[in-house]
């Protein structure tokens, strides 16, 4: 794989600081029943990186010394992790949020034949990967059989009231463009998703999210070896929008890697770049990082490019 952060810096974006920590993002391993082309963290079913059992209790300790909102769960797929289910459970009682991004197939795997009945229960966040409406596109980035699988587990999470008006079970889609192109824009495409889904399937859910495709990981090494990663680059910067500054999520969000260690963004982790001030779950216990500079390099233009880009989909 080529490396994508020497091609970042030095980088010319604009400095950025922190506000309050309302997020905590957690990958809990980077294992997954998927191998995704866009895949920014190179998950797979070969990787075995999982968080250990002491970085996994400090979790909790945390969202309560922080007096954290959200904690938004990633991976690979989080619910392969042996512990991801006592963690939902133990952030639930404490009042905090939980956002679960599930990849849909991974309902379909051997131990998860009641994942979607413990989300609902639990009243977790569904965010769901699912790049397009279109069979032969999703296949493309996901493998084949995908989609027939991640229709199934929408319906199923339908059954269970996710994404019914009034159930309170949120479930919201998540879209990457099939290649090095910035996103369409996110209200015209939730339409045609929403239409296609109920027309063909029957299939509801609260919101899209358009996420924009990082250089970096995977993805970024494709770029390099098709030669556009210089052309994607340019593409980013030219549509730079300096009011997507003010709601980056940066900075109220700290992700966690699956050893504890503290990043800006789930990006600058893949990318190895350490957060500036506390470096590891266990300095949150009695350390506030508001007001920390945030660490940026050219990729940040990513998530501030066009309509802009964030976990939360476009910020404008």
């Amino acid at each position: 794989m080529h490396p994508t952060l020497p091609r970042l810096l030095p980088g010319d974006f604009p400095p950025v600081e922190r506000r309050r920590l309302t997020t905590l993002q957690v990958n809990l391993g980077y294992r997954c029943n998927q191998t995704c082309l866009h895949c920014h963290v190179n998950a797979g079913p070969h990787r075995r990186e999982m968080m250990d059992a002491d970085t996994l209790a400090l979790i909790s300790e945390v969202l309560a010394a922080r007096g954290i909102e959200t904690l938004d769960l990633t991976g690979g797929a989080p619910e392969l992790h042996p512990g991801f289910r006592s963690l939902v459970t133990q952030a639930r009682a404490l009042g905090v949020h939980v956002i679960d991004r599930c990849n849909l197939t991974i309902l379909f795997e051997p131990g998860q034949a009641d994942l979607a009945e413990f989300l609902a229960d639990h009243r977790v966040e569904v965010v769901a990967s699912l790049p397009c409406y279109l069979e032969e596109n999703v296949e493309r980035q996901r493998g084949a059989g995908v989609f027939a699988k991640s229709i199934a587990a929408l319906r199923r999470l339908n059954r269970l009231g996710y994404g019914e008006p009034g159930s309170g079970l949120v479930l919201n889609l998540v879209y990457n463009p099939q290649g090095d192109a910035l996103p369409s824009p996110q209200p015209q495409l939730e339409a045609a998703y929403r239409e296609a889904l109920a027309q063909r399937f029957g299939i509801v859910f609260n919101r899209l999210l358009t996420l924009t495709n990082m250089p970096i990981q995977r993805f970024g090494s494709m770029l390099i070896s098709k030669g556009r990663f210089d052309a994607y680059l340019a593409l980013l910067k030219t549509n730079f929008e300096p009011a997507n500054l003010d709601r980056l999520m940066c900075r109220h969000l700290l992700s966690v890697d699956w050893r504890g260690h503290l990043y800006d963004c789930d990006f600058n982790q893949q990318l190895g770049l350490a957060a500036d001030g506390p470096r590891h779950l266990r300095d949150l216990l009695d350390t506030d990082p508001a007001g920390r500079p945030v660490r940026v390099a050219d990729h940040c233009y990513g998530c501030a490019a066009g309509q802009g880009s964030s976990c939360t989909g476009a910020l404008t």
